[in-house]
This record gives structure tokens, C-alpha cells and sequence, in this order.
């Protein structure tokens, strides 16, 4: 029998994909076509899981090799069908679908992209091997011109394995039992030390679409000055082009940059693909509250051209700000920013990790009706999705990485979380709604051996962007933590009153604010709070309140409110985030009552007590702010009809 890990080490033999940097947008010269909808799946046995492989799955249409079910993209397959073995299934699943490319595409370079697949995927089109990726949550894409017909119908197959290792980001660890009076003969389950449940699956959208086949645009990447008195943006763009064997870089090749403003009006050009544009009197990129017109987004339109060659053109969007820190502050376009937010996941019922547009709106909703500003991407980065509507809306991320919870600081799991990094700014480093990059949560840095680790990531990442502060969200007591010495901002992770001391509101405001202090003294860097709170059973109500009622959530807040409050007025701490936006599925274990409850909303997105108390008091930081007249006038994304009330 060849368990699913040595499976999993063999059958990744063939050619790697690239990170899938530049969105999928249709173009002048550029063309898409979306895979999702309803794509036929199916499992591997336990007992053999590599027969997807010996078998040959992905050498005709998948539902050629015997049943299958139909299941949706994207989606996690986990919560889909009433099968508790699917739910907690773990291994090799198949999934594969049929489509037509159009002849005219024949021309052109044809690029499968793939928004994000858990954990690691084999990709096969017409029974072909043509790429694979390893790491969830980033998108990853690979041409494949080479394996496609244009005058007949095509297929894909595509093998996932969820399966975690001591080296994935995050780990995990395969456990097979001894068969026994206790366990039957190939009894085996999958062991995580992160609070959230592992769902796999082809969780974002797979998309289709052309380059021209000589010269393309591979990636742009800009960066922002604000100069003021009179404001000035200087605006810093790479273009960066692929070519094939016929054209060298050495031939003829040209560059033509425009920004373009909300208008259609264009604001500053460059015929070089590298250039320094001077903005002048430019509409900043203001965070939520922080402006009449929050998230005022510009489109970057580039074209490369190569004569006799062809050209290839792709339209960015961008917006002008930036980002500086100190030993005390963070400031945006040079205006202090206190982060008032939350760390959410994505999670919702039936879809599991899922993109559900829907839902990504609804929650956009809600955070404005919060007046929060802020969120931190725990614990991986979202899909592009959810991340243009933050630039468009002007919601401020903490950008993080899918390293949560490591343990053994060992040289195989640091390529992966160095490949990691790479990948999350390679994407995101353009979005103006990132102002901080996050390394990891939780890891055991009170290991001597993190300290030397986190350094490691932490050069590599300001070896990718010099632009952002980056952060490292820990949870070990300052007196033993290794490795937080090497960031720019401490970010901690602290549960007075429900992990400590529990059912004890009237310590909660002395052990925050001592503890808020300490770090501050040991490390002389800001700090934040990005992670407090208690599991809340919803409709739960007792009087005097106790854990896990809505009363006793609320209470807690407020106890850590007098903290945050005094650890503001001495100038160092800089922002808040409240542990969870939503509750959300774990793991089956005996402290969850059917996942984390920790949520101001529940899991289907209604209030509990404690939205109304964080409301409250965001709304009432934010008319503090010395920028309230710039607040904006509508507070709804698609209401603009309603006005809100001064405090929910």
C-alpha cells in the first residue's frame, strides 16, 4: 500500500507552473474564458490512493473511469454532499470538465490559470501532464498552447491532495494506526495544530485566456511618493515583458504607459518601461472614514510593442499613496492610522473556502456598517476578489501568509515559507490596500531556533518590497519570544479573561495594558493588538453574564477597550483587532460546539451583542480622527439612498 505522502512526493515530477501575478482581464489583446460551474469529481480509494495515477484518471474525460459525482467550482468539496466521509476526507480527489476553445485563440499563447487550489494539485489537459503547484491559497498558472485543440473539444483533469506535512505552510502530519481491537487495518487521520478546518478543493475561480504568442506584458510593479504643499505623487513603474525564442530583448521594443483617472481622463504617460511620473494635485488613495472619496482608484494601462512582433496591452488598477513607519507610528500618505478592525477567515456555510461573491459583498457591508477600517487576511491570503473590493472601498489588509502555527524551524519548511512570501507580494504588491505584510501567526517563537528562522524570512521579504512595514503575529510572552526582535511593527495575540483567568472580567484591563507595556519596553517598536476575545454561543443570556454568553463577549470587549485606550494616549499603539469577524468551522474536537464562536457575527452573518459594542466604539474613534470631515457621506456600498445613524 503507498500512503498518500509518498504519493504525494512522486507524482510531482513534472514541469512547475509560475505565480499567477497579473489578473486575467480582457484586453484589446487579450482574451478570457472562465471554467467554473459544475465539474464531475470524485475520490481515491483509502486503501489505494495512488489508483488515480495507476489507473490513468486524467487519460480520457474523468467520468469515463467509472462514477463520479457532480461538483461545483469553485468550492470546497468538504461541506457539498451529506457524506461525512468527504467532509473529512483526506488524499487524492479528482475533478474534470470538457470545454471548446475557440479556433481564432490559435494565435495567441493559451495560459490556465487557477485562483487557488488546496493543498497541491496536478494539472492534465488531454490526458497530458502540463503542471502542478504546491501551496493553497495563491493563484498559480502555466501555458498550456502546447496541449490544446482548437477544432474539437477538450478536457482537464485535475488530481488535489489537502494533505499537510511537518514542511507544508502551514503543517500538519499524516497519522496511520496500528490496526488494532481499537482501529481497523488502514485507519489514518490528518493532525493540524491551526484552529480552522482544513478544506480542499478548487476553492477560486480557473480561467482560460490568451497572450499574443511573441511579446506579452509578464508583470508591472509601481510604487508611490506623496510629496505635499502642493501635492505631488510620484508614481514609480516596472514593466516587465516574456518573449519567445523568435524575439530577442535585444531587438527593437518599446513601452507606452498612461494613468488614466476616474474620469477616462488621462493624468501622466511614459514611453519608457521604466519611469518616474509626477502626479500632480492627485486624488490620494484614503482608507475608510479617512476621506469624502475612500479607495479613489487610477487604471494603469501599459503596451508593449514590438515591431514587426505584435504588442500586447493590460490594464492595472492602482491607487496613490504611501505607507511610512517609525518606532512609534504608522502613517498614511503622512497622516497617523490607528487600525480599527478584525481578523476574519475565509468561511461560510455549504461553500466552506469557497469564493462566494455574495457573501464577499455582504461582509464588505457589514465592515462599513461597523466603521471599522481594517482587517487582517488570517490566516492566508484571500482570493484577488475579495482584495479589489478592499482597494476599491478603501479597507486597509495585513497581508498574510498561510504560516501559521509552525513548529520545527527546519530548512525544507523555510524554502517553503520563503516560495510563499514570494508569491503573496509578487501578487499583491500593487494593491493599495496593503500596507503591512504578515510572515506567519502563532509560530512557536519561543524556540531558540525561530529567532534565526523569522530573520531569515523577514530579509527575504524586504528583499521583495522596501515599501511596507512587515509584521510577525505572536503569542509568546515577550520574555521568551525569539523571534518578533526582527519586524517593524509587534503585532500579539492575548485572551485575558477567556484563555487566562477565565470568567475573571476584572483583570482584563490591568494583564492588556501591563502587557501591552512590557512589549513596547522590551521592543520599542509599535505594537498592536491582533487577536483578543471569547467563544459566544449566539442567543445565550445570563445575568450576572459568564463564558460564552453574548453579555460576557461584550463585557470583555469593554474591559479591553479601557486598555487600548491608555495604551493610545502614550503614543505607541497603534490599532486593535478583535478575534473573529465571523464565527467559522474547525476541526471536530471537544472545545469547539461545531467550530469557532469567537465571531461579532455569526457564521451566517448576523449580529450578535458584540457587533453593536464594536460599532459603537469604532464609530466613535472615527469622529475623533482629526480627518472626520472628510467622512464620507454614504456609508453603504450599493444603498446610497440610506443614512446611517451617528453610532449603530
Amino acid at each position: 500500500m503507498i500512503s498518500n505522502m509518498k504519493t504525494l512526493c512522486v507524482i510531482l515530477i513534472f514541469s512547475q507552473t509560475c505565480n499567477g501575478i497579473l489578473y486575467p482581464r480582457d484586453t484589446e489583446t487579450r482574451e478570457t474564458k472562465v471554467l467554473d460551474g459544475v465539474w464531475h469529481f470524485k475520490t481515491s480509494d483509502k486503501m489505494s490512493p495512488d489508483e488515480g495515477f495507476s489507473n490513468a484518471w486524467y487519460s480520457t474525460p474523468l467520468e469515463y473511469s467509472g462514477d463520479t459525482m457532480l461538483m461545483p467550482v469553485p468550492a470546497s468539496y468538504n461541506d457539498i454532499t451529506t457524506d461525512s466521509k468527504l467532509r473529512d476526507y483526506v488524499g487524492w480527489v479528482w475533478y474534470g470538465r470538457s470545454f471548446f476553445v475557440p479556433s481564432s485563440w490559435a494565435a495567441n499563447r493559451v495560459i490556465l490559470r487557477f485562483g487557488s487550489v488546496h493543498y497541491t494539485c496536478n494539472v492534465y489537459i488531454n490526458g497530458k501532464p502540463a503542471f502542478n503547484h504546491s501551496g493553497g491559497h495563491i493563484p498559480f498558472e502555466a501555458d498550456v498552447s502546447e496541449f490544446i485543440n482548437y477544432t474539437q473539444e477538450n478536457f482537464v483533469s485535475v488530481a488535489v491532495n489537502n494533505t499537510l506535512t511537518r514542511y507544508t505552510v502551514p503543517q500538519g502530519s499524516y497519522i496511520w494506526q496500528q490496526a488494532s481491537d481499537k482501529y481497523p487495518p488502514g485507519y489514518s487521520t490528518l493532525e493540524y495544530e491551526f484552529d480552522f478546518f482544513n478544506y480542499a478543493g478548487i476553492h477560486r475561480p480557473v480561467v482560460l485566456y490568451t497572450i499574443p504568442r511573441h511579446i506579452s506584458i509578464q508583470d508591472i510593479s509601481t510604487s508611490t511618493r506623496v510629496r505635499h504643499n502642493p501635492t505631488v505623487a510620484e508614481l514609480t513603474v516596472s514593466v516587465q515583458a516574456r518573449t519567445d525564442d523568435m524575439f530577442q530583448l535585444g531587438d527593437d521594443y518599446q513601452c507606452d504607459i498612461q494613468i488614466i483617472d476616474a474620469a477616462g481622463l488621462e493624468v501622466a504617460n511614459s514611453s519608457s518601461c521604466f519611469a518616474v511620473l509626477a502626479i500632480q494635485n492627485p486624488q490620494l488613495w484614503w482608507p475608510y472614514l479617512m476621506s469624502e472619496n475612500p479607495g479613489y482608484m487610477y487604471t494603469l494601462k501599459a503596451t508593449v510593442i514590438a515591431p514587426g512582433y505584435g504588442k500586447d496591452s493590460y490594464y492595472l488598477p492602482i491607487g496613490l499613496r504611501e505607507v511610512k513607519w517609525d518606532n512609534s507610528s504608522l502613517l498614511i500618505n503622512d497622516e497617523k492610522f490607528y487600525f480599527r478592525g478584525f481578523g476574519r477567515h475565509e468561511d461560510s456555510n455549504i461553500r466552506g473556502k469557497g469564493l462566494d461573491l455574495p457573501l464577499v459583498f455582504r461582509d464588505y457591508n457589514l465592515i462599513k456598517w461597523l466603521g471599522a477600517n481594517s482587517y487582517r487576511t488570517s490566516h492566508y491570503p484571500y482570493a484577488d476578489e475579495i482584495m479589489d473590493l478592499a482597494d476599491t472601498l478603501g479597507i486597509v489588509i495585513i497581508d498574510e501568509c498561510p504560516a501559521v502555527a509552525l513548529d520545527h524551524f527546519e530548512k525544507p519548511l523555510l524554502a517553503n515559507h520563503l516560495q510563499a512570501m514570494t508569491e503573496l507580494v509578487g501578487r499583491d504588491k500593487n494593491r493599495p490596500s496593503v500596507i503591512m505584510w504578515s510572515v506567519g501567526n502563532e509560530p512557536r517563537s519561543y524556540r531558540n531556533d525561530s529567532g534565526e528562522y523569522f530573520r531569515q524570512v523577514y530579509e527575504h521579504t524586504r528583499s521583495l518590497d522596501g515599501t511596507r512595514p512587515i509584521t510577525l503575529v505572536v503569542n509568546a510572552d515577550y520574555k521568551t519570544d525569539h523571534a518578533s526582535q526582527h519586524f517593524d511593527v509587534i503585532a500579539i495575540n492575548r485572551y485575558f479573561g477567556w484563555y487566562s483567568d477565565s470568567g475573571h472580567l476584572e483583570l482584563i484591563q490591568n494583564q492588556t495594558l501591563s502587557d501591552l507595556r512590557h512589549w513596547r519596553q522590551a521592543r520599542g517598536k509599535p505594537v498592536m493588538i491582533t487577536e483578543y476575545g471569547a467563544d459566544t454561543v449566539t442567543g445565550l443570556h445570563m445575568l450576572p453574564s459568564m463564558v460564552f454568553t453574548e453579555e460576557y463577549q461584550a463585557q470583555l470587549m469593554m474591559q479591553n477597550f479601557k486598555a487600548f485606550d491608555i495604551a493610545r494616549s502614550e503614543g505607541w499603539f497603534i490599532g486593535e483587532m478583535i478575534w473573529n469577524f465571523a464565527d467559522f468551522m474547525t476541526k471536530q474536537e471537544a472545545r469547539r460546539v461545531a467550530g469557532n464562536k469567537k465571531g461579532i457575527f455569526t457564521r451566517d452573518r448576523q449580529p450578535k451583542m458584540s457587533a453593536h459594542v464594536l460599532a459603537s466604539r469604532y464609530w466613535q474613534i472615527a469622529e475623533q480622527e482629526t480627518f472626520i470631515e472628510r467622512k464620507p457621506k454614504n456609508m453603504y456600498l450599493f444603498q446610497p439612498q440610506v443614512s446611517i445613524v451617528s453610532h449603530p
